[in-house]
């Protein structure tokens, strides 16, 4: 699943995020969500997250679990 519906994405969830300073490779980080970032419903370049571990970025993936 992909990462630009906010309904899609929940605290807990495993996702997969590109971060800012990734944007130009497209290097994913692998986590879990902290905290939803977006407040808006949509976005076209992925919800901005932040993982447990720190890292702020916007979801490109959403693990199934």
């Amino acid at each position: 699943m992909n990462g630009t519906k906010r309904n899609s994405i929940a605290v807990g969830a495993h996702v997969e995020i590109v971060e800012k300073h990734h944007q130009r490779t497209g290097e994913l980080t692998d986590g879990y969500v902290e905290r939803i970032l977006t407040k808006s419903s949509t976005h076209p370049h992925g919800i901005k997250v932040r993982l447990e571990t720190g890292e702020v970025g916007r979801v490109k993936r959403v693990y199934d679990e």
